[in-house]
């Protein structure tokens, strides 16, 4: 394993995965400027390297408490639209790396600690954990982590979670489609490696342009996202990865991937 030193965070590469850790368990993961910042910086770092894999996850015994209100509260108008534009910017580059990510969540995630676990591709969470989007029983709405939550569970769940605020637990979140799945605190690290392992077989080039336009397409009319879907797909079929998953099929033998 090696490490890359950050103040709020812990990121080490283990394997084909590269596993960001949260570390600010005193301020319950808030997410200030500078901790924000650093997510984004280890999220593109991460992008760049060979991994198959991202695991994000925290320390302390809540996943993300959503925005530092300190932070914020110290802000004017240009500076609160600052903060939120960087926190925009690493939701899209969580889904725009080439790798899988997986939120590994063991507590607590609330406001833009939800937004993060929306905007994995795939989620795990310990059955203790809960997530929130408290902004409907406060004084500041949660308008911009609503956006990819909206994406997840659908109208009716998000105005219930958006107008009250109040929490759901893990097995709510999973039936709901927030998370992928809900289980024991103990079985948390095995389920999440297990899904990711499933999630990051196959040919890793093939993998980042499917991801790539599984977003691009999934929110477009139907017809438009055929018309997305067909071009790209005919493309794909002259990569080297189509080529020798076709090849190795009719061949019955196994693959043997090269990117």
């Amino acid at each position: 394993m090696t490490a890359l030193e950050y103040r709020h965070l812990l990121v080490v590469r283990d394997g084909d995965t590269v596993r960001i850790t949260m570390n600010r368990p005193e301020r319950r993961n808030a997410l200030s400027g500078e901790h924000l910042a650093e997510l984004l910086a280890s999220f593109r770092a991460a992008g760049e390297t060979d991994a198959t894999g991202i695991v994000l996850g925290a320390h302390g015994p809540v996943f993300s408490a959503g925005h530092d209100f300190a932070d914020v509260a110290a802000r004017d108008l240009l500076g609160v639209r600052e903060l939120l534009t960087l926190c925009t910017e690493l939701m899209s580059t969580i889904q725009s790396v080439p790798q899988v990510v997986i939120a590994r969540v063991h507590g607590l995630a609330t406001a833009a600690g939800c937004q993060l676990v929306a905007s994995c591709d795939l989620a795990v969470a310990a059955e203790s954990a809960g997530f929130a989007l408290p902004g409907g029983k406060g004084g500041w709405f949660c308008h911009t982590p609503a956006v990819p939550v909206a994406r997840a569970v659908g109208r009716k769940r998000l105005m219930e979670l958006a107008l009250t605020g109040d929490p759901i637990d893990a097995r709510t979140a999973e039936q709901w489609g927030l998370i992928n799945r809900a289980v024991p605190d103990a079985d948390l690290d095995t389920a999440v490696d297990e899904l990711l392992a499933r999630a990051t077989r196959g040919s890793r080039a093939s993998k980042a342009l499917g991801k790539r336009t599984l977003y691009r397409q999934i929110d477009r009319p139907e017809a438009d996202a055929y018309t997305l879907a067909l071009e790209v797909m005919a493309a794909a079929a002259q990569l080297p990865g189509a080529r020798e998953g076709m090849a190795a099929f009719l061949a019955k033998r196994p693959p043997v991937w090269r990117d």
